[in-house]
């Protein structure tokens, strides 16, 4: 049973899936960005972050376990000897995705996922200008009621109460 096991499967199995990550792993190291289905960028997206941080690290350990998970000592080698200076500032978060609309044959979401270079601060959120609050309706002071009212309007709330 895979009780409590939050992974996404990708419909295949575990070696296939573990062979799938470790191919579009290398492809993202040597390329930089690649464009794949929405599902694969989001599970590559965990893979690839832990072997960034393994390189970090940067021990003989960390590099055999690397190896052993992306299965291509080329881009390992790439990935702990040049590209792991641009993330040496940065804790986390190595990777992007960008949703690009849907592939044309079986209309799968299809992505971006890039590494994020080291003086990237991301997109400019577009600021909104803040909207005024609008001012709450004062209450009109009611007409003051003459508290004696005439014999006639007297009669008549009379007879209409009646």
């Amino acid at each position: 049973m895979r009780h409590r096991k939050h992974r996404n499967q990708l419909g295949v199995k575990k070696e296939h899936r573990e062979a799938l990550l470790a191919n579009l792993s290398t492809a993202l190291i040597q390329h930089g960005r690649i464009k794949t289905t929405l599902k694969k960028a989001k599970a590559l997206r965990p893979f690839v972050e832990k072997v960034i941080t393994l390189a970090k690290k940067g021990s003989l350990h960390d590099r055999r376990i690397a190896i052993s998970r992306v299965r291509d000592v080329a881009a390992v080698n790439e990935l702990f000897e040049e590209k792991v200076e641009q993330f040496k500032e940065r804790n986390g978060g190595y990777t992007r995705i960008y949703k690009i609309g849907t592939r044309r044959g079986d209309a799968a979401e299809m992505a971006l996922i890039e590494l994020i270079d080291a003086d990237d601060e991301g997109y400019a959120k577009k600021s909104k200008p803040k909207a005024k609050k609008a001012e709450a309706p004062v209450a009109e002071e009611a007409p003051v009621v003459a508290e004696e009212a005439t014999e006639g309007e007297a009669e008549k709330q009379e007879d209409e109460a009646k």
